[in-house]
């Protein structure tokens, strides 16, 4: 298993609707995040800046790469465009993080 993170940015004024979306997620979101072997996925906010700190884990990442073209996805950014940092296609700007420290 292993563990990836990464940042992203919301917008000033939007976490509520940020945490109810996620409250709400789709189920298909759900399901296609589950069978790709997503599990332990979390966002916390850092509420001074507004950037959102996410981690999962997963067997293989390189199925993280087929979410891209994946309609569900493609629905779920357009969704979350007007509330976060996002690039031309709507996919949020996203950065990946190095894992420096690990306490297992």
């Amino acid at each position: 298993m292993q563990r990836v993170a990464l940042k992203m940015k919301l917008h000033a004024g939007q976490a509520e609707e940020y945490k109810r979306r996620h409250d709400e997620l789709w189920p298909e979101m759900k399901a296609l995040l589950k069978g790709i072997g997503v599990e332990d996925y979390a966002i916390f906010l850092d509420d001074e800046t507004n950037i959102l700190f996410a981690s999962l884990k997963i067997d293989d990442t390189s199925l993280l790469d087929t979410l891209p073209e994946h309609p569900d996805v493609k629905r779920w950014w357009a969704y979350m465009a007007d509330i976060m940092d996002t690039n031309a296609d709507n996919s949020p700007v996203s950065i990946p993080l190095k894992e420096v420290f690990y306490l297992p």
